[in-house]
């Protein structure tokens, strides 16, 4: 077992403005590659499982299986908690986890998922082969990663421009890599899998409307946050200023009739 600990700063943080962003999310637009292959009698690891919404829509996947959460923050872990008995939803667990020591014994998990969780470590490779290690034989191993070099949006304004351009310069300082998901089947072959069990594709978020306005509010605040702001201007990438305008664009951006955002991911399915 790694008895290695996560060494990346997650660039987003936890603030309100990021978890409120992700407990939008479901299984249905975030593991739509996933949900076929599950089993009724699945027991599944959600690493990296946020506010829990896809975690607890896998485990109504499971109505005779089990779903394990597991996120190193503690706070989310609480919320999401929380959230699966709003729902009634009584197959899931949530536990304090760092992907690069899993906490469970080898050929534990008939599925192991993560979700936006490859681009924020230090060692993707070494999370992929401790997911690998806690997977049964047969069972399935999978991920899916945003690829920050790809996206799209209209309009253009110089704001956003600049802030994809600092993005990638604060998340590789901060030790991830943004454009994971052009990495991922790669990770996986030298996570230990082989190729011809790898099963790789492409999909997106199109973000429109009052979705769009949502992620701009969430984008504005996320900037400010230590793990981004902080980073970028110790390093000399921006000051504070230029990094609070471009908060400001980021609002004024989701205000526009026309507003709309892609956001390109890779998939990975491993077979063990």
């Amino acid at each position: 077992m790694s008895t290695k600990t996560e060494q990346a700063v997650y660039s987003h943080g936890h603030h309100r403005s990021v978890v409120e962003d992700h407990a939008r999310r479901t299984a249905q637009d975030s593991a739509a590659f996933l949900i076929p292959h599950i089993k009724p009698t699945d027991t599944i690891l959600d690493l990296g499982c946020g506010p829990g919404t896809i975690t607890a829509d896998l485990a109504e996947l499971v109505p005779q299986g089990r779903v394990v959460g597991g996120d190193p923050v503690e706070s989310v872990l609480k919320q999401a908690a929380e959230y699966a008995q709003s729902r009634g939803v009584s197959n899931v667990t949530f536990e304090k986890i760092d992907g690069n020591q899993l906490s469970f014994p080898d050929d534990s998990f008939d599925v192991v998922t993560c979700h936006q969780v490859l681009q924020h470590v230090k060692d993707p490779v070494g999370i992929l082969k401790e997911m690998r290690r806690v997977v049964k034989p047969g069972g399935i191993v999978a991920a899916r990663e945003a690829d920050y070099k790809t996206f799209a949006w209209y309009p253009e304004p110089a704001d956003l421009a600049r802030w994809a351009q600092l993005y990638q310069q604060v998340a590789k300082t901060n030790g991830g890599e943004p454009n994971a998901g052009r990495y991922c089947h790669v990770w996986a072959r030298e996570a230990g899998f082989d190729a011809d069990k790898i099963e790789a594709s492409w999909d997106h978020w199109r973000y429109s409307g009052e979705r769009a306005r949502q992620f701009s509010q969430s984008w504005s605040g996320r900037i400010l946050q230590p793990g981004f702001l902080q980073t970028a201007v110790r390093e000399g990438f921006a000051t504070a200023e230029e990094i609070e305008q471009i908060s400001k664009g980021w609002k004024a951006w989701g205000l526009e009739e026309d507003a709309f955002i892609a956001i390109p991911h890779g998939q990975i399915l491993c077979r063990k």
